[in-house]
């Protein structure tokens, strides 16, 4: 986050002086601001997620609620999306607002156990106030590409810019790709710590590696046609949810899911956590 407010100050200042970042700092918060109250609904509504409940899903409601409690957080609110590809993710703007979702491709390949593994990683996120980070990362890059729109619609004619409008076409070209960057690697950290977290959560390391291992083999060969076409929210599932291409390592929001296996299974080789209730 401190890199991205770097860059934000070093890129307005040379395309767009201290009045050019305040219109895209003023535009950045207002839209980001709007899709933290916003995007849950949005998101679950462009998923086609269906809410469950203990007469629906008892399993699937039960562990969230033993979960929840493990974790100290409200119990969310419980969905299921009709998706072959094994997946999940958690939103809400906080931890009284929040929602967990499962696809119907995930509650068919993993055992109670894996599947208490992933909740857990889920409602690290919602602990974490994931939601309200990522906001904000995500308002200072956009500030950060706006400011690059600037350039190119209006020249970005501060005075005190020594570049030259070359150097100003350049910096508007290669500042959004770092702060796409950044932002990249700021969910990553996330999801490690939501993999650490998660794992504390349940007592059982071994139970998301386990269900790490089988979602990413096989999310690899499923697609997810609602993802493919917002890529934007890729970085809310637990594993990449989009067949990228060559630059995918470099731009995914994910780390390696072998490196979370190894990390997890470090985990497990310390003296033992306390176990969930329902082990």
């Amino acid at each position: 986050m401190a890199a991205l407010t770097a860059l934000f100050l070093f890129v307005g200042f040379l395309i767009g002086g201290e009045a050019g970042m305040m219109i895209a700092l003023l535009i950045a918060t207002g839209t980001n601001l709007f899709a933290y109250w916003n995007s849950d609904k949005a998101l679950l509504r462009m998923y086609g997620a269906t809410q469950v409940d203990a007469a629906s899903a008892p399993d699937l409601v039960h562990i969230v609620g033993q979960l929840a409690e493990q974790a100290g957080v409200p119990i969310p609110k419980v969905y299921i999306v009709e998706n072959d590809q094994p997946n999940a993710f958690a939103t809400g703007r906080n931890p009284e607002h929040a929602a967990v979702c499962v696809t119907t491709g995930l509650l068919r390949r993993v055992s109670t156990e894996e599947l208490a593994g992933v909740l857990a990683h889920e409602l690290s996120h919602v602990r974490n106030r994931d939601t309200l980070t990522m906001t904000i990362v995500a308002t200072i890059a956009g500030a950060v590409s706006m400011l690059a729109n600037f350039a190119f619609f209006f020249g970005g004619g501060d005075r005190r810019n020594p570049l030259g409008f070359v150097g100003v076409i350049l910096v508007a070209i290669l500042a959004p790709i770092a702060a796409v960057l950044v932002q990249m690697a700021v969910s990553r950290t996330r999801e490690f710590e939501a993999d650490r977290m998660g794992a504390e959560i349940s007592g059982r390391p071994l139970w998301l590696a386990s269900a790490l291992q089988k979602i990413e083999r096989v999310a690899a060969v499923t697609d997810n046609p609602e993802a493919e076409a917002h890529p934007a929210t890729a970085h809310m599932f637990i594993v990449n949810p989009l067949h990228g291409g060559m630059l995918a390592g470099l731009f995914s929001s994910h780390p390696s899911t072998e490196e979370r296996i190894a990390r997890l299974r470090a985990m497990a080789e310390q003296p033992p956590l306390q176990a969930g209730p329902w082990a």
